[in-house]
């Protein structure tokens, strides 16, 4: 697993995360605010934007039956109709270019999660640099097996999918000689708990289809996202919005600006602050050394005293022999006079 590349952006365990701004319904149906939305990403730090294209014709069906109402109590969309909710949230079509065109400008990489297969013709008709697989559509084999024809890098959502399923999905990318493959730890509730959201997961995905990793964080703040990535995600993709006040489908599970640009500088530090298995003096400790305690004498003697606990001490600074020594010297006669202030070496000894 040596990473992979979307658009001129490498990323891998040796690369600083890569932080995704979804915009999902957050523009709120309006295509100012959603340019608005990208100019705050782009801002913010993140390195790139997420849509979702779709229709709520090709979501679901415009019927009125239980099934395609929302009845989770839990749930910030209960009593709504599937059909209801997609045609509020989606971005349409055409604004997928002026979107598209004002990140390019910003320098935010921009794609996109399709959710049929005339979604995947679209934007490849956009030239989108990569594609997201949500985690309700993580078993949609033929709908995966469309985008990994592109050839381009795919990000899947793991939300929901056993072990099983993650690995058909797996095996459909390959199979169509795409192996530009990232999985996204996801739990799919709105918002998630961090009771829910097992994090520990991700190096064993890591390591059990040696793939890339990332976290889809749907939970409150940026805590989730700082621990993932310590846990070796490479990419963050966090609902955007630009103030939760603002109401919309996603407003309750999404960031606002200034937590995405923590998000962004944290994660950061986070990634630069596993560096590697490393025991002993650093560089950067190097003038820190003189702060460790060592052995002073500190009352004046004549030659020939007797060293005791109280003309011997483990002090700061540290030029003195280690504390280790303090009993070797105990009981001990010096060997010539010393000053109050002297770091203990062998030669003081009689």
């Amino acid at each position: 697993m040596q990473g992979l590349v979307i658009a001129d952006r490498r990323l891998g365990q040796d690369q600083p995360p890569f932080i995704i701004a979804e915009m999902s319904g957050n523009h709120n149906q309006s295509l100012q605010r959603a340019l608005d939305i990208v100019e705050a990403a782009a801002r913010s730090g993140a390195h790139a934007l997420k849509l979702q294209t779709y229709t709520a014709e090709t979501m679901t069906l415009d019927l009125d039956r239980d099934e395609f109402y929302i009845s989770d109590p839990d749930s910030p969309w209960k009593g709504r109709s599937l059909f209801d909710l997609y045609r509020e949230a989606h971005t349409p079509w055409d604004w997928h270019k002026p979107i598209l065109e004002r990140c390019s400008e910003l320098g935010l990489l921009a794609f996109s999660t399709p959710f049929d297969d005339t979604a995947v013709d679209f934007l490849e008709s956009l030239d989108v640099p990569a594609y997201k697989i949500a985690s309700f559509e993580n078993h949609d084999l033929p709908l995966i097996r469309k985008v990994a024809a592109t050839g381009k890098p795919v990000m899947i959502s793991t939300g929901m999918a056993s072990i099983a399923e993650l690995d058909e999905t797996i095996r459909t990318v390959r199979a169509a000689g795409n192996d530009q493959i990232i999985l996204l730890k996801c739990t799919s509730s709105y918002p998630a708990s961090p009771q829910t959201t097992n994090l520990r997961t991700i190096p064993h995905m890591r390591d059990l289809f040696d793939v890339e990793v990332g976290l889809s964080d749907h939970t409150r703040g940026v805590g989730a996202a700082l621990a993932a990535v310590s846990l070796g995600a490479t990419v963050v993709e966090k609902h955007f919005t630009l103030a939760r006040a603002d109401g919309g489908v996603d407003a309750a599970f999404s960031v606002e600006p200034d937590e995405m640009k923590t998000l962004v500088e944290e994660s950061e530090r986070a990634w630069q602050a596993l560096g590697k298995v490393s025991y002993g003096r650093t560089d950067a400790e190097s003038a820190s050394e003189i702060f460790r305690r060592s052995l002073y004498i500190v009352k004046d003697m004549k030659k020939g005293d007797l060293i005791t606990p109280e003309n011997l001490r483990c002090i700061r600074p540290g030029k003195g022999l280690p504390p280790k020594y303090y009993e070797t010297f105990i009981g001990k006669r010096v060997g010539r006079d010393v000053a109050i202030g002297t770091p203990v070496s062998w030669d003081l000894l009689d």
